[in-house]
């Protein structure tokens, strides 16, 4: 390996606490974490598609590893910066790209990742992406089979088409005619889906007639990211693995009146066998006895009038007073940068001649309330130009 990055301690005044200052050398960033590793970021040379590559060196046996690398990676990028931010995590900033894919998370000591460390038995870290704002709680419902969710959804999605979105789940099994890979489902080999499992990358499974069908985090993350809401329907034992998940969601059950109105909808729909009508009686006995599990579901509905019920689930949504849009945030992270840390935000520089600054070079990243984490996105960043002060300490915001 060539000449490390240098890494070099801030002197600014002010109250900054372990206020590091990197600047990357060619692909790669250095990066000091703890007494006895060093963490090198950068681009790899010899992959088809590069991608962010992970490397680490024990100070204290004198060795390089390369770790086990979860998550969804970074397209890689020249112009990137890293910081401390904690004893958990490593920020990366991009610098030249576009606004939704400058900031993303190196996890080195998570609760996530000491998990993987444990069940693999050797080095892991885990990317996860940094995401401005706030982002709506998922909507997880579920009940039995003739209940009426389905119909439930159909409407709010009817409704309200630019706020709610469906999650694609995964499969094993192969696509029928005009079935689409990423539209219908995500079609994966078997190998593939199991081991993204054992990474924790799945929300729920499960194996149905020999093949698997799941909801991975990344699919409901990536509703998110197009500024949409989340609805997950899927079944009682689905809605129990999502709620043991880090996955933050309102889970809502629906219900019959009663049992004999359940049997009465199922037969009145005609297309089913009196066998299949059987089976999935017994299911809706199981679920509707699983639906009242202490802690388990949120909200439980009775669906004994189709209009009534779905006035009561929009106005559990927030839905009756109309959908309030925020507008997304756009910004851009130059090329040459330089970062340093206050307190729990990130001040960066971007590197203007001083006969050229001007109140928009110099921005703060704000990770007080950020949630979530890999194998998820990391929200509720935020993210505002600022007054450069004389002393080097954060200035004034400017107003948006």
């Amino acid at each position: 390996m060539g000449e490390a990055p240098a890494f070099v301690v801030d002197d600014l005044k002010g109250n900054f606490t372990n206020g590091f200052h990197l600047k990357s050398k060619g692909y790669e960033t250095s990066i000091d974490f703890g007494c006895n590793k060093t963490y090198v970021i950068g681009a790899t040379e010899n992959e088809s598609k590069p991608t962010f590559g992970v490397r680490i060196f024990n100070k204290s046996t004198d060795e390089w590893v390369i770790p086990n690398v979860l998550g969804t990676k970074p397209e890689p990028s020249i112009g990137h910066s890293a910081i401390i931010l904690d004893e958990e995590r490593i920020l990366v900033i991009k610098g030249n790209t576009s606004s939704d894919d400058s900031f993303w998370f190196l996890e080195v000591n998570t609760a996530f990742v000491r998990e993987q460390k444990t069940r693999l038995g050797t080095e892991v870290v885990a990317w996860s992406k940094g995401v401005i704002g706030e982002a709506e709680k998922p909507i997880v419902i579920s009940g039995p089979s003739g209940v009426g969710k389905g119909t439930l959804i159909s409407k709010l999605m009817e409704e309200f088409p630019s706020t709610f979105g469906f999650s694609v789940s995964h499969t094993t099994r192969a696509p029928r005619n005009n079935e689409q890979n990423g539209v219908h489902y995500h079609y994966t080999e078997r190998s593939v889906m199991e081991k993204d499992i054992e990474d924790g990358k799945f929300l729920e499974f499960a194996a149905v007639h020999g093949n698997l069908y799941g909801t991975s985090v990344e699919a409901v993350d990536v509703v998110a990211d197009k500024g949409k809401r989340c609805v997950l329907d899927i079944d009682v034992q689905g809605a129990r693995s999502v709620r043991a998940s880090s996955l933050e969601a309102i889970f809502i059950f629906i219900c019959p009146p009663s049992f004999e109105e359940l049997e009465k909808r199922l037969r009145a729909r005609g297309t089913e066998t009196e066998e299949q009508i059987q089976k999935r009686l017994r299911n809706a006995k199981a679920e509707l006895e699983q639906g009242k599990s202490p802690g388990l579901f949120d909200h439980i509905l009775v669906n004994d009038n189709l209009e009534t019920c779905y006035e009561k689930l929009k106005k559990l949504l927030g839905l009756t007073d109309g959908v309030k849009n925020t507008p997304k945030t756009v910004f851009h992270v130059p090329l040459e940068h330089t970062v340093s840390r206050i307190d729990q935000k990130i001040l960066i520089n971007c590197g203007v001649e001083e006969q050229e600054k001007s109140a928009t070079n110099m921005f703060v990243l704000d990770f007080t309330s950020i949630k979530g984490g890999a194998p998820a996105r990391t929200r509720g960043l935020r993210f505002y130009a600022v007054e450069p002060s004389i002393n080097g300490t954060i200035g004034t915001q400017i107003p948006s």
